[in-house]
């Protein structure tokens, strides 16, 4: 069975776009989104770099259905890292703040 290519999509906000997290309301600074599929399951593992008001930066990974983020285990192909690495090249602060 042959495996579809999807895009991968790296998105620099232009509008300030907030998430709540356990250390209080966060800004969103850079996102990456790699859409998946298992079988017919479609979904889109989700990377935020965030700052919180105080400037502490944090790293959300989330997942997304539907439109709809999810927070809990995020599972990754290990193939599917690799177009994690290609998108960040075009978030490179948050490509920076994970290592890459």
């Amino acid at each position: 069975m042959a495996v579809a290519e999807t895009k991968v999509r790296a998105t620099v906000k232009k509008k300030p776009q907030t998430a709540s997290t356990p250390w209080g309301a966060a800004e969103v600074v850079e996102e990456v989104t790699v859409p998946q599929r298992a079988g017919e399951k479609r979904f889109s593992v989700v990377v935020q770099l965030l700052e919180t008001r105080s400037g502490e930066r944090l790293i959300r990974f989330a997942y997304k259905t539907e439109g709809s983020a999810r927070r809990g285990p995020v599972t990754m192909r290990a193939r599917d890292l690799e177009r994690l690495r290609a998108a960040l090249e075009r978030a490179p602060v948050l490509g920076e703040a994970l290592g890459f």
